[in-house]
């Protein structure tokens, strides 16, 4: 696992070609925007992601076990459209009988992108803010004002 995770930390377009060290021929990719099985589909997000952003790179923080399971929690940062982004977010890795990744799960709030854009970021932030529960928009205020 130390190595997959040295590869996400250093990921590169140089890298994104090592896929099949870490993946299952069959493994499953699924995030928000994308559910693909196999290496060249799996290579072709991770190099999208390069292609339409400027210096994404991913931080790993934690990481729990249990069995053939894999947790991780992570910030993503990029630039998109010329502003600096971070997202947090956390993959489920699940293991192949040798030990490469058979499906890959991304669990993170595209609207916490949406919402660091210019333009539709206003949106975003005014459609959250309208449909969050009038408690917490008090407590929002409240923290604030102080």
């Amino acid at each position: 696992m130390d190595s997959l995770i040295e590869w996400y930390q250093t990921l590169s377009p140089e890298t994104v070609n090592r896929v099949p060290e870490f993946y299952d021929e069959r493994a499953r990719f699924r995030d928000p925007f994308n559910d693909v099985r196999g290496h060249h589909a799996i290579i072709a997000i991770f190099q999208h992601m390069f292609d339409n952003s400027e210096q994404p790179r991913f931080v790993i923080d934690e990481r729990q076990q249990h069995n053939h399971c894999y947790w991780i929690s992570w910030h993503f940062h990029v630039t998109l459209m010329g502003k600096a982004i971070e997202i947090e977010g956390a993959s489920r890795l699940d293991l192949a009988e040798d030990g490469r990744i058979i499906r890959h799960l991304d669990y993170w709030d595209a609207s916490d992108l949406f919402a660091q854009l210019p333009l539709i970021g206003t949106i975003v932030c005014k459609l959250k803010h309208r449909l969050q529960a009038p408690c917490l928009v008090a407590a929002k205020n409240s923290r604030q004002q102080r």
